[in-house]
């Protein structure tokens, strides 16, 4: 599977594990260590600030994780294909669609 690289979307910056955001309740921490959700009041920050200049840009926090949707994406592959073995083994269908999961999985992340 691919590797998981954490980086700005619209500038490719990668921070590091001394990167701090700040949160509405004063809290700073390193967004990437907890998802997105603040330690200190429990917010889950659905866009992450990019915090070098000149971008300075909010992007969706998901976005960040650059190779995500890759590995979903084989996830959802080897799950589809696992269906499909039992079905066969079982000689019926569970009318399952093929990329049933892969609406399912955008529509979540939208």
């Amino acid at each position: 599977m691919s590797e998981i690289r954490i980086r700005c979307p619209k500038c490719e910056w990668e921070p590091t594990k001394d990167s701090k955001w700040p949160c509405t309740c004063g809290t700073v921490w390193n967004a990437f260590d907890t998802a997105g959700r603040c330690p200190g009041c429990g917010k889950i920050w659905k866009d992450t600030q990019c915090l070098v200049e000149p971008c300075k840009q909010w992007s969706p926090h998901l976005d960040w994780y650059d190779g995500l949707d890759e590995i979903i994406q084989k996830l959802i592959e080897e799950i589809e294909e696992g269906w499909v073995a039992v079905e066969h083994e079982r000689g019926k269908g569970f009318g399952v669609q093929k990329n049933h999961l892969a609406g399912f999985v955008k529509a979540k992340r939208s």
